[in-house]
């Protein structure tokens, strides 16, 4: 295990591999690369969860659940500040992805002992519907909205 190792997100992980490649990798195989990244990532192996999760971010641009893996991986080696970064500076295009990144956000910025900024943030991105607004009532202690 390797709990000091540096989280990066190489310069072209944002980048789309081409089409051919993207399709190659089928649903169940990125369900599995997940779940390999996410135990890494639990066990403090963050070298091998960044390289998966580089991967996968690669392969899955406008997916959040790249990283979030890679969150996960920084959170888990101690490195909220670097969890915090690496969120702020995500693009992505459809609002629930955004959303499911910012109460992330929110969780990494309170690790980091920024709670107000968690607070403010979580407060927003609760307002809303969908998993990310899900996430941010729960770290908030709200009761979950009504379908």
């Amino acid at each position: 295990m390797n709990d000091s190792a540096d989280i990066s997100v190489s310069a072209d992980a944002g980048e789309a591999v081409s089409l051919e490649t993207a399709f190659a990798l089928a649903a169940d195989d990125a369900r599995l690369l997940t779940e390999v990244g996410f135990l890494a990532a639990g066990a403090g192996d963050a070298a091998r969860a960044e390289t998966i999760f580089n991967a996968l971010r690669r392969l899955r641009p406008a997916a959040a659940y790249p990283l979030i893996g890679l969150t996960v991986a920084c959170l888990n080696a101690g490195r909220a500040p670097d969890a915090v970064a690496l969120l702020e500076s995500a693009a992505m295009a459809d609002p629930g992805e955004r959303a499911l990144l910012d109460a992330w956000r929110g969780f990494a910025l309170q690790l980091a002992g920024r709670n107000g900024e968690s607070r403010r943030l979580l407060e927003a991105v609760a307002q809303g519907q969908g998993d990310g607004a899900t996430l941010a009532r729960g770290l908030l202690g709200l009761p979950a909205q009504d379908a």
